[in-house]
């Protein structure tokens, strides 16, 4: 680009008394730009919160990787433990009994999923241990059957530590009288809270030589689960281990337990941000009406620029110029404001909570007091590099119209 090419176009985005409409026309399209950027940011920093608080909640519960029998039956868990420490990634192994059952108190009736555990191997797998509200986990002894309740599915069968609850087991016991279920009284021992609706409403803890025999499994267990030093590989170490283990077992990732749920919260992610897109891009193309009204009001000069030896594609890069600088002023803003919005989104959502009086959020339901954020430098560079393409873009045709100009028709009623 020659010097005259960017002095003319960076002149032309300068206001003139002449041209103040198209001015504020302009000043528009930066507005719009920077403000789609802004939302766009922000919400994609909100959503990444949402999915980050929930990911690290459910996973305080959540293995990030389990290996178990093909039938929930493993023998020699001790082989497989010990085949899944050798693994580089893996911090800590811990061995369970997974079963279901329904629990009852008085005349509430709740279904659970019952997990056995070795209290003292479970914290180094999980997080249940400091999610507890009441008691502690190595109030679990073997033979006492006692029982730890998530703290919603406590209030739903009425009863707090220390109370007694009947557990039914789906697998019946044969007797002359016929099929009868198998019962087991528990002792409340605790509760815990680690703010994922279905585990704190749907699980309970006991003992794992308790779960055994209850659910008369003998020698064998479930499986085994696993803490990695980084849960996002969990998908690759799931890999690695699949061929090392006995073949009767399965091996599967905290990706692939929850699937549905994170593949609906990335479809969701990727649905908002199509749309606040399509919001920068109907911004990004208002640069184009602007700039046919500056190539409307500034024919004379084109025609006088093609006199004095300017070329075609020198008048097109003059209206590129112009738009892009409009375009790079709307994302430069753009940028700055997404970035703090993304960064003070509790402060500005605290504000407009006091300001017209009502919660966005009740801790009641949602279990968090404000909105989380979690900015990623990938979103704003992807945000602003597609801020200015479209930008870009949208000046092409007008600057190319303008190379068109044909002198002697734009002078004839100069």
């Amino acid at each position: 680009m020659k010097p005259y090419e960017l002095f003319i176009g960076l002149r032309y985005t300068r206001s003139r008394q002449r041209t103040r409409f198209i001015s504020v026309i302009s000043l528009i399209s930066v507005i719009g730009i920077a403000l789609g950027m802004t939302v766009l940011i922000t919400v994609l920093s909100v959503m990444n919160g949402f999915q980050r608080e929930v990911r690290t909640r459910m996973l305080s519960a959540v293995a990030h990787v389990q290996i178990s029998g093909m039938d929930e039956k493993l023998s020699d868990w001790e082989k497989v433990a010990a085949i899944a420490k050798a693994h580089p990634n893996v911090l800590a192994t811990a061995p369970y009994v997974n079963a279901q059952g329904l629990l009852t108190s008085g005349s509430q009736v709740r279904g659970t999923y019952m997990r056995g555990i070795v209290p003292e191997m479970e914290s180094l797998v999980d997080d249940l241990a400091v999610s507890m509200r009441q008691g502690k986990l190595d109030s679990l002894k073997p033979g006492e059957f006692g029982i730890i309740l998530g703290d919603a599915l406590a209030r739903a069968l009425n009863v707090t530590v220390g109370e007694k609850v009947v557990l039914v087991a789906p697998q019946g016991q044969v007797t002359p009288a016929g099929i009868l279920p198998r019962l087991r009284q528990f002792t409340v021992v605790g509760t815990f809270h680690v703010g994922h609706h279905e585990i704190d409403s749907g699980l309970a803890l006991t003992h794992i030589e308790d779960a055994k025999r209850l659910y008369r499994m003998g020698d064998q267990i479930s499986g085994v689960r696993l803490k990695l030093d980084d849960l996002f590989r969990a998908q690759q170490v799931a890999r690695e281990l699949l061929p090392r283990v006995p073949p009767n077992t399965m091996v599967t990732d905290w990706t692939r337990v929850n699937a549905t749920y994170f593949r609906a919260v990335d479809i969701e992610k990727r649905m908002m941000s199509l749309l606040l897109f399509f919001i920068i891009a109907i911004a990004a193309f208002n640069l184009v009406s602007s700039l046919f009204m500056v190539v409307k009001e500034k024919q004379a000069d084109i025609a006088i620029l093609r006199t004095l030896g300017a070329s075609p594609g020198g008048v097109m890069k003059i209206f590129m110029t112009q738009g892009i600088v409009i375009g790079l002023a709307g994302v430069a803003f753009g940028t700055v404001f997404g970035i703090l919005g993304a960064l003070y989104v509790d402060v500005i959502v605290g504000f407009v909570e006091r300001l017209f009086g009502f919660r966005f959020l009740d801790p009641s339901v949602y279990q968090i007091n404000s909105l989380p954020s979690e900015l990623r430098p990938q979103d704003v560079v992807l945000t602003a590099l597609f801020s200015f393409v479209m930008a870009a873009v949208a000046t092409i045709y007008p600057a190319w119209r303008a190379s068109k100009v044909n002198p002697a028709e734009a002078l004839r009623y100069e």
